[in-house]
């Protein structure tokens, strides 16, 4: 699209979280009029760390935003798959993207707010849940609780795993429950009884548990998170201190002394749902991104990457297609099969068994001999 054009684009996004506010600075980038609509009265992420993939802070140094990431967070040289008693199973520096070859650990809520900060101001507008959605054709036009109605020529469906732009325009599927609740802390490095020492991410992995230790060197902090197998899907389950150490029985004796020394009132306790891939993600003035378009589960860090990359993907395509129809449909052509693979791969999960799938002639000669 001409300079012009999408200067004269307005721009409505739905949702300020990883991917709504990705593509609002992306968008607006381009010179287009964006604004950005937050059912939340306040901006607040709950849980713990993530790591922001070599690839995806190149978008943040083409977006102008590196530093204002790079200030928050802690550079990575490799992650770890260890047994649950700590025998290595697997070692791998993260996937270079260029010149990039760091991962940055960072917690969601540094994460949100480094990106918020970011767009200017009177961008986003809180309290604003979205009820409805109405393609138009050449615009669409959302209506809120609140009682306002907003036209725009592109509306950007950024409202995460049970979105309404999704389930009004592309698909009523249910989201899908795997089996598994992510039970996710926050804790002093002091407190992580000596078993982090550098700025690497370890993930320890038997009987269907998974134990993720991830700096947060720049807090002082360690992100300890447990999934683990649970047949509850209930969205916030009622979970005990002594289901959470029956979870982590037979692994590492300092991981279950972690676990046992958890204040189970900064434990964030989700079931673990995902979505199965969605035919399609856009119409003529409408577009899916981040977990409204293709939410999965979290075995592969991929969830808050893919957001960003699906803003920068939309950002070029806008950019180089000769209109906005069909800007949407190389969007899509671009970014969803690379996230059909990633949801497929993410329901793998990491058992021990299936480390050789995932990775597949990666895993140490020691660790496959020892099988």
């Amino acid at each position: 699209m001409q300079p012009s054009e999408l200067k004269n684009l307005k721009i409505a996004v739905v949702g300020a979280g990883y991917g709504g506010a990705a593509a609002a600075k992306a968008l607006s980038l381009l010179g287009a009029d964006v604004t950005v609509y937050e059912q939340a009265n306040r901006i607040r992420e709950v849980g713990a760390g993530i790591g922001l993939r070599p690839a995806t802070m190149n978008r943040f140094r083409e977006w102008g935003v590196f530093d204002a990431i790079a200030r928050v967070s802690s550079p990575s040289e490799y992650f770890e798959i260890l047994s649950a008693t700590g025998e290595p199973m697997l070692k791998e520096t993260w996937p270079a993207a260029g010149a990039q070859v760091h991962t940055h650990l960072i917690h969601r809520g540094d994460f949100i707010e480094a990106l918020l900060g970011v767009l200017p101001e009177g961008m986003v507008r809180l309290g604003h849940r979205l009820e409805s959605v109405r393609d138009d054709g050449d615009g669409a036009t959302l209506t809120f609780a609140n009682g306002e109605t907003v036209g725009a020529d592109l509306v950007v469906g950024a409202d995460g795993i049970r979105s309404v732009v999704r389930r009004e325009l592309f698909s009523d599927k249910e989201p899908v429950f795997s089996g598994e609740h992510a039970y996710r802390a926050v804790i002093s490095v002091d407190d992580a009884h000596g078993m982090v020492t550098d700025d690497n991410l370890r993930m320890y992995i038997g009987r269907g548990t998974k134990v993720y230790l991830l700096p947060l060197r720049h807090r002082g902090q360690v992100s300890f998170d447990i999934t683990a197998l649970c047949p509850d899907g209930t969205w916030t389950p009622q979970v005990t201190k002594d289901d959470l150490v029956a979870t982590v029985e037979g692994f590492d004796e300092r991981l279950v002394n972690i676990t046992r020394n958890l204040d189970m009132d900064t434990v964030n306790i989700r079931a673990v749902y995902d979505i199965d891939p969605v035919g399609t993600w856009h119409s003529d003035s409408v577009v899916l991104v981040g977990d409204a378009a293709h939410s999965m589960l979290h075995h592969q860090g991929q969830g808050a990457n893919s957001a960003i990359e699906d803003a920068g993907a939309l950002a070029d395509a806008l950019r180089q297609a000769d209109s906005l129809k069909e800007g949407l449909a190389l969007f899509q052509a671009t970014r969803k099969p690379e996230t059909d693979k990633l949801q497929a791969i993410s329901r793998q999960g990491w058992t021990e068994d299936e480390i050789d799938d995932v990775f597949p002639g990666q895993k140490p000669a020691a660790a496959a001999t020892q099988e």
